[in-house]
């Protein structure tokens, strides 16, 4: 499956999930609202974890850009040498 969420929009989808999680909480994990939530909370952790969105998919858009994804691992690996 080819990829279409980039990485700034990787991050993007965490902080969503970490907003909707609190959010969550904070209208109560089993009141309805709270559900919606987590499975909100749920779809920004799956989609950004494997780079894919099927909504994307369904319109053609992508914000992934190979160069930007080869650039973040190049860093993390020259992070993990100079350790």
């Amino acid at each position: 499956m080819k990829k279409n969420v980039g990485y700034q929009d990787r991050i993007v989808r965490g902080m969503f999930a970490v907003g909707a999680i609190v959010g969550s909480y904070v209208v109560g994990f089993t009141t309805a609202w709270g559900i919606v939530l987590l499975v909100v909370a749920a779809v920004m952790v799956i989609t950004g974890t494997v780079a894919r969105c099927p909504i994307y998919s369904l319109f053609g858009l992508s914000t992934f850009r190979r160069e930007e994804e080869e650039a973040v691992i190049e860093e993390s690996q020259h992070i993990r040498h100079a350790a």
